[in-house]
């Protein structure tokens, strides 16, 4: 019999109000977060909650991501960040360190799998993960009470296959150690602990973990601040995102301001009012133009398509502080 979930995390801001969560079922599930994280720490720490919350059973144990840096750091990058004193090629110390033993404690002697699947595709264990995680997420930034889940409580049936689940690639097992841990406390006995640490460090920081570099592995390049602001370009697009007040407030700058097609200027409250109040469908992204105008500023021109309409657009990026935002956007019908 193998136990099937999906764990994810969410960041508003990233780093910012954090959640993680782990999704088996509808009546098997766990969720919990942060005022303040990163997403990768909400990652982690789901897939830590979900280890420690079925060390009591014996069967074999899948685990779904749609993050790779989780699923490298586990079956990849952990054993030559332990010989070498839990520090990376460079000298510096691995980032999120206190969850990563953690985790390697909790793996120790268990029958675990590690499978990616894309995030954001319609996977509905991956789906549900995310929705909880950015749920939780969610609630600290409003300083409200997030919902936990009933946690583990019945493993899948024997055989059971979620929808999605064949789809998924197979990135790397975690072969048993030679000792055990203990069992977990029941569900709802305990609270769910908190990372020892929390993120203080800078912008560069931040992504130093994401793709990280070991003599004895194949050389990842990390993620470049034009893709970065790629990315953000394309969440904007999504329509959860856009209906997620917390989440459109971390994009945009305090300052953002758009010109309208009929020359109306937005600011970024009448800008955050409009988008997450309106139903939008779906957007076509084609890439024209990015250029890094100095260290601080990028310009991405890009074409939308909605409806068999599109429009060329122009966004300002600008770097503050630790983050990436839209500064400025504007939009030009095209016929």
């Amino acid at each position: 019999m193998t136990i099937i979930a999906a764990a994810d995390g969410s960041a508003l801001g990233n780093p910012g109000p954090a959640g993680w969560a782990w999704f088996v079922d509808e009546d098997c599930w766990a969720a919990g977060g942060w005022p303040h994280g990163t997403n990768n720490m909400g990652e982690l720490m789901a897939v830590l909650d979900l280890l420690e919350s079925t060390a009591h059973v014996s069967e074999r144990l899948q685990i779904l991501c749609d993050s790779q840096y989780v699923i490298n750091c586990v079956t990849k990058w952990m054993p030559g960040w332990k010989r070498k004193g839990w520090r990376k090629a460079d000298g510096k110390p691995v980032l999120n360190v206190d969850l990563l033993k953690r985790i390697d404690t909790a793996i120790a002697g268990r029958d675990v799998a590690f499978d990616w699947v894309k995030g954001h595709a319609g996977h509905d264990l991956n789906e549900a993960a995310d929705e909880r995680a950015r749920a939780a997420a969610t609630a600290y930034s409003r300083s409200l009470p997030a919902d936990t889940g009933p946690g583990f409580r019945t493993p899948v049936a024997a055989g059971a296959v979620p929808a999605g689940a064949a789809d998924v690639a197979t990135a790397g097992t975690v072969p048993a150690a030679a000792t055990t841990t203990a069992p977990a406390a029941a569900p709802g006995t305990t609270p769910r602990p908190e990372p020892e640490s929390r993120f203080t460090g800078a912008a560069d920081d931040l992504e130093a973990d994401l793709f990280s570099v070991l003599a004895d592995d194949t050389d990842i390049a990390q993620l470049e601040d034009e893709e970065l602001v790629v990315q953000y370009e394309q969440e904007l697009l999504d329509p959860r995102v856009r209906a997620d007040v917390a989440r459109l407030a971390a994009l945009l700058h305090p300052d953002f301001t758009e010109v309208g097609a009929s020359g109306r200027i937005w600011d970024r409250d009448s800008t955050i009012d409009l988008v997450s109040n309106a139903d939008s469908g779906a957007v076509q992204f084609e890439q024209l133009q990015l250029e890094r105008i100095d260290p601080t500023t990028i310009l991405l021109v890009w074409r939308s398509t909605r409806d068999g309409e599109s429009a060329v657009r122009s966004s300002w990026w600008v770097r503050d502080g630790q983050q990436w935002r839209l500064r400025f956007h504007q939009g030009t019908p095209t016929s």
